[in-house]
């Protein structure tokens, strides 16, 4: 029981770092240095969406089932939905909300304190990391997308959220 505890409340430290602060030795091999970590493709810059089942519309369009990248644009009255970088539907958004609380928060002084302290570590990790061929550490932000079928206007719901911003369209469908 105490172990659990204490397991839970240490991990809450801003001192506490999910990666090492130089890179871990297992067997000869540094950790990062494999071919897997060094070459691989770096995340996503949109939310990931799966669509399951194929969508087509009265005009004859298809929607293949395959997960997709789902980007809002800039002026935000569409999202974006894209398979390897290429534009596949572009869907109209007829909502769209910002988090004032968590914009507040970002542009908060003291949030803006934290956050420089975090930056510093997070460079000297990163100058670490470097030295031995790792990526480095980048912010990650909450990206979420789903989509919902709604059987009384006959057509699909996508919700895309990014940071503080959440947009939602429809992909009118057969």
């Amino acid at each position: 029981m105490l172990e659990g505890i204490y397991t839970e409340t240490i991990l809450n430290f801003p001192e506490i770092r999910p990666y090492p602060i130089q890179p871990q030795e297992t067997g000869g091999v540094t950790l990062g240095s494999q071919a897997i970590y060094r070459y691989s493709l770096r995340d996503s810059d949109y939310p990931i969406l799966s669509i399951v089942d194929k969508i087509s519309d009265t005009e004859g369009n298809t929607i293949p089932a395959g997960h997709y990248e789902l980007a809002l644009s800039d002026e935000r009255d569409f999202l974006i939905l894209m398979q390897t970088k290429k534009p596949v539907a572009i869907i109209p958004v007829f909502k769209v909300e910002e988090d004032k609380e968590a914009f507040n928060q970002e542009h908060d002084k003291d949030y803006e304190k934290i956050k420089k302290k975090e930056a510093k570590e997070r460079e000297k990790t990163n100058k670490k990391r470097a030295k031995v061929g790792m990526p480095p550490v980048e912010d990650k932000i909450h990206m979420e997308a789903s989509i919902e079928y709604i059987k009384q206007g006959g057509y699909y719901l996508l919700k895309y959220e990014r940071g503080t911003i959440r947009a939602w369209g429809a992909i009118k469908s057969l």
